[in-house]
């Protein structure tokens, strides 16, 4: 059977492992040892998770986070390929910037559909499967835009800040089941989606207001989610967010600009 073939390798479900903070987490757990079920909307950016392939580490699929019939078949088909999961990563995600006048309830509500409700069920359906084995991990991607208001943020802020609170939540009700939930709160990181919105502008002004003066890697933010993951260093940590953004969400616009 697949699952004895697994033995006692560590399995993880990632969503949005096209591209950005996604395909580094499942690069990441690879090169770590982890069996990885890397899914994102689009197929082109999974093609790219090669490390794993050749000894069937890999399940790599098309999947639509906010399809509840189509995640709820996805997670038991990774149950039955390793015989285990250990660990999700919530990174599928989607952004807008926006003033508050420009943005449309169509797209307030996909944002929320994408970053939120995808976040929920991938997270609700595995830690069904987490609860038969009494352990398990949930590492979700936040923001620190869902930490403190930043201008153009109004639905992709305020979705980060409601991955904040389902992860609190989250921790609360899945605790009797040894299941731990977290979540990281980047910054400004080199991601695809961080590229498209980010005007030259926004970019001066994220390093001058940044203490470490640049933008994260997206294997930066991997690591801390690794991390948060292995049960051997974060045992005792659950319905934390941890901010992996160079010293942003302390300094703000105080931060020393020379």
């Amino acid at each position: 059977m697949a699952g004895q073939e697994t033995g006692d390798r560590r399995v993880a479900i990632i969503t949005g492992a096209g591209s950005g903070i996604g395909q580094a987490t499942a690069t990441l757990l690879l090169e770590r040892g982890w069996c990885v079920a890397a899914v994102d909307l689009h197929a082109k950016g999974l093609a790219e998770i090669e490390i794993g392939q050749a000894d069937g580490r890999v399940l790599v699929r098309e999947l639509d986070v906010t399809n509840e019939a189509q995640v709820v078949d996805f997670v038991a088909a990774v149950a039955a390929k390793f015989g285990r999961i250990d660990g999700v990563v919530n990174s599928a995600g989607i952004a807008a910037d926006k003033h508050v006048f420009d943005t449309s309830a169509d797209l307030f509500r996909k944002i929320l559909d994408v970053n939120v409700v995808g976040t929920f069920v991938v997270g609700r359906e595995a830690a069904r499967h987490m609860a038969k084995a009494h352990r398990g991990a949930i590492v979700n991607v936040a923001s620190v835009s869902g930490l403190r208001g930043s201008k153009g943020r109004s639905a992709y802020g305020a979705s980060k800040g409601a991955v904040v609170n389902l992860t609190q939540v989250m921790a609360n009700d899945l605790a009797p089941y040894a299941i731990r939930v977290n979540a990281v709160a980047p910054g400004p990181v080199e991601t695809p989606m961080v590229k498209s919105i980010h005007t030259a502008a926004d970019r001066e002004l994220y390093a001058r207001h940044t203490p470490m003066r640049r933008y994260a890697e997206p294997r930066e933010i991997a690591s801390v989610i690794h991390f948060l993951l292995d049960e051997s260093q974060a045992s005792f940590v659950t319905g934390e967010i941890v901010a992996v953004d160079g010293g942003y969400r302390g300094a703000g616009i105080i931060a020393d600009p020379a």
